[in-house]
């Protein structure tokens, strides 16, 4: 399963592990990718969907139609149909 965000678009990016004598080997940084559902009063139907923590948070604040509608006005396409 993949590992990106539906609403931030995060995904899991390259870097190096760094020792203590400096040697470096490759590795992944993955975003904290959850499934979660949530209620939309707007709507009065739940939604799941896959998304970072870091968006949760956000919504938690906004609420996930103000959100959405937040992203769809930015331009940002999240695949989500309200």
């Amino acid at each position: 399963m993949s590992k990106v965000c539906k609403l931030t678009g995060k995904k899991p990016i390259s870097g190096n592990n760094v020792s203590h004598s400096n040697r470096k080997t490759k590795r992944r940084f993955v975003p904290n990718i959850q499934k979660k559902r949530f209620f939309v009063p707007e709507l009065g139907k739940f939604v799941t969907l896959r998304i970072s923590t870091n968006a949760m948070r956000t919504i938690n604040k906004l609420g996930v139609h103000a959100y959405i509608k937040k992203l769809e006005s930015k331009g940002i396409e999240t695949g989500v149909k309200l």
